[in-house]
């Protein structure tokens, strides 16, 4: 099968992209609007764009409201210039994450809506996300955007200015991401990371 992109309406194209770049981790990115409504959505784009500094990247690739409106994750972004990446998402909060994705007012709160614990960060605004292992408070680098109208991707690149991270997946000086129980993303299911395993080679970064 040979597929030529040029020929493929939206739909078809996600679909294509997102079905083959799997399992994708989900990223809950929390901020704080200019009616101070705090504000979570989950993203399943999430990346690390670099490691020193430490950048992570994720794309809003949605189409846009009608009328070019914005949603509101990149909204309070551009407002504010800076947000919360809490990962992963794990298991005991898939359900609340799935309802975060919906489509709430402008006034209303999705820690409310869903059931999330927004707790204070240290260095931005934006809320973290208690439930979530890890905190990374970001300060906005660079957005990029592609595409035309309605159907615009906008690329957001954030530096790590302080990260969090729950005790219990602490130890020996490193992350124990075994033990998250994280949940990924295929196209249009999820799955569960509750079969692991290593190779027995070391590699030098």
């Amino acid at each position: 099968m040979k597929i030529d992109p040029a020929g493929m309406d939206f739909r078809d194209l996600h679909h294509l992209l997102a079905g083959a770049v799997v399992p994708r981790p989900i990223a809950l990115v929390s901020t704080l609007g200019e009616n101070g409504v705090q504000n979570v959505a989950p993203l399943s784009s999430i990346s690390i764009a670099c490691v020193r500094p430490p950048m992570l990247s994720f794309s809003l690739s949605t189409r846009r409201r009608k009328g070019g409106e914005k949603k509101d994750t990149l909204r309070n972004i551009e407002f504010a210039r800076e947000f919360v990446v809490n990962v992963p998402v794990v298991e005991s909060i898939a359900e609340a994450m799935n309802k975060s994705g919906g489509e709430f007012p402008d006034h209303v709160s999705e820690f409310t809506e869903c059931g999330l614990t927004a707790v204070p960060a240290e260095r931005v605004r934006a809320p973290m996300v208690l439930e979530s292992p890890v905190n990374f408070e970001c300060r906005l680098v660079k957005i990029l955007e592609f595409g035309e109208h309605p159907s615009v991707s906008s690329l957001v690149i954030g530096e790590v200015i302080m990260a969090h991270v729950r005790d219990e997946f602490w130890a020996n000086g490193e992350l124990q991401s075994a033990k998250m129980k994280a949940i990924g993303r295929l196209l249009e299911p999820y799955c569960r990371t509750n079969e692991i395993f290593e190779f027995n080679v070391e590699y030098t970064l």
